[in-house]
């Protein structure tokens, strides 16, 4: 496993972490402890050193599990939290420095952690990044050793430029993959600039990108995969990276047909991800051994040629821009 500096927090990160939302559970399935508890031991066997996950995330369940996980485990684990989602209906109004220290305190609890590494905001309404108060208060968090950094998740490049102007904020989430790629441009040169770590999700487009889904996948009602597709339950962009179905699949056949037999679909999209040297860590889920083991692997493969990346561009360009490259 290979290692990356998350900005100015200092730590040093594995460029392939673990995002826990469907961890023993999530998208359709019923949470299982001993799926999680399996996975992440599994993850920090194999040097994976950097969790994400969310109060939100099977109703807690999630991150208790990730707490429990870390506690037993011998080394350092750093755990990455995000709260504000529990707020309903989600609006800016919503957002009060008494609710959101209370979502800290509860995640302290719940992961029985005497310090969080990392809680970022979960994709709060564009408003909020221009709150004093609310940045205020992670300051104070700080301060009292609750939480050793903070960091943004976000929904838009402009949220995250807006937000990295806080000096608490020291890390951004963001979607970036083949099929969203305008991150890339203005916000990680700015990141980078301003010494921001840039945690990658949703780097296989909710399974377009693993190769493993076609026009015959069915999903349960239950999996965001059926409800949200154009935005009904939180932003359509988190799923599917807001890409229509019609114009995945034949980029899709683009790209494996470019990239020949050398790589699996999957892999060939994560290794895309940890080409661009402002990434800190790249975060995909997994409910299944198989697919976190294939996800680890990646960090040993060999860069990819330029050739490669050209096709990347070039099916994106050809197929995806013009559906949402001015989205997000």
């Amino acid at each position: 496993m290979n290692y990356r500096k998350l900005g100015k927090t200092g730590f040093e990160i594995s460029e392939v972490g673990l995002g826990t939302w469907q961890i023993g559970g999530g998208w359709g399935n019923p949470f299982d402890p001993k799926i999680a508890e399996e996975l992440l031991a599994e993850a920090f066997d194999h040097g994976v050193n950097f969790i994400d996950t969310a109060d939100v995330y099977d109703a807690g369940l999630s991150e208790a599990a990730v707490g429990k996980a870390v506690r037993e485990f011998s080394g350092k684990i750093f755990v990455a939290t995000k709260c504000g989602r529990r707020i309903q209906p989600h609006q800016n109004q919503g957002y009060t420095v008494d609710k959101l220290r209370r979502y800290v305190e509860d995640s302290l609890r719940n992961t029985g952690l005497e310090q969080l590494d990392l809680i970022q905001l979960h994709c709060p309404p564009t408003e909020v990044y221009t709150r004093d108060e609310i940045f205020g208060l992670f300051e104070d968090l700080k301060s009292e050793g609750k939480i050793a950094a903070m960091g943004v998740s976000v929904e838009k490049i402009t949220e995250g430029l807006s937000a990295m102007k806080y000096e608490i904020v020291s890390s951004i989430q963001v979607i970036f993959n083949i099929f969203r790629q305008r991150p890339a441009e203005i916000l990680f040169r700015n990141a980078a600039k301003n010494d921001i770590g840039l945690i990658v999700r949703v780097p296989l487009a909710s399974g377009l990108l693993s190769g493993n889904i076609n026009t015959e996948t069915s999903f349960s009602k239950d999996d965001h995969r059926y409800f949200n597709r154009e935005g009904k339950a939180f932003d359509k962009g988190e799923t599917f990276s807001g890409v229509p179905l019609e114009i995945a699949f034949p980029a899709i056949e683009e790209l494996k047909k470019e990239i020949g037999a050398d790589y699996s679909l999957a892999a060939f999209a994560l290794k895309w991800v940890l080409m661009f040297p402002e990434v800190s860590t790249v975060i995909p889920g997994a409910s299944k051994l198989s697919q976190l083991q294939s996800n680890i692997k990646v960090s040993e493969m060999a860069p990819l040629s330029e050739k490669n990346m050209a096709i990347a561009r070039e099916v994106y360009d050809k197929y995806i821009r013009p559906e949402v490259h001015h989205l997000w």
